[in-house]
């Protein structure tokens, strides 16, 4: 799929660092301190995402590039197993995240090209049936605009802290 004379396509492993760099400024967006290039977060992140672009079965992420700048926007999603159900036979859920555009490039069209190769993923190439994600305020009207809308039960978060260790017994 082309977009403002730029071409939609299934990220690699090479991305990796690219996914990385637009999400930090996507959470920087979001108020999150994301630190230096040095931040240990951001290894991880390249590991990460590398590993599942590799192994991208429950996994794919669809990106543009930009001649000047690169990858200049994406969006990844995750098939998740949950247990199966009436109207999800598979169990399998997908979660949609990382949908983020280089400022320089916004109000083009690319994130929507990005998520809509996401979607086209979903429907071909998993058994998902049910797809979250997260919005903020700068991206509702996309992702409604693409059909999304709150769930039917609200969503709850409990935030751990930090490990407790081995040694705990709840007492």
């Amino acid at each position: 799929m082309t977009i403002s004379g730029r071409m939609v396509r299934r990220a690699e492993a090479a991305d990796a660092a690219a996914l990385v760099r637009l999400r930090a400024v996507m959470l920087e967006d979001m108020g999150a301190d994301t630190g230096d290039e040095s931040a240990p977060w951001r290894a991880a992140a390249v590991e990460w995402f590398g590993r599942r672009l590799r192994d991208a079965g429950d996994f794919a992420a669809f990106v543009v590039d930009d001649p000047e700048l690169g990858v200049v926007s994406c969006a990844a999603g995750t098939c998740d197993p949950h247990a199966p159900g009436p109207t999800n036979p598979s169990g399998l859920h997908g979660h949609v995240f990382n949908i983020c555009t280089d400022p320089r490039r916004r109000r083009l069209g690319l994130a929507r090209a990005c998520l809509d190769a996401l979607l086209g993923w979903y429907r071909t190439e998993t058994e998902v049936r049910t797809i979250d994600l997260n919005a903020t305020a700068y991206g509702i009207e996309l992702y409604q605009s693409l059909g999304f809308d709150a769930p039917r039960y609200p969503a709850l978060q409990l935030r751990l802290g930090p490990p407790l260790g081995r040694g705990f017994t709840g007492g």
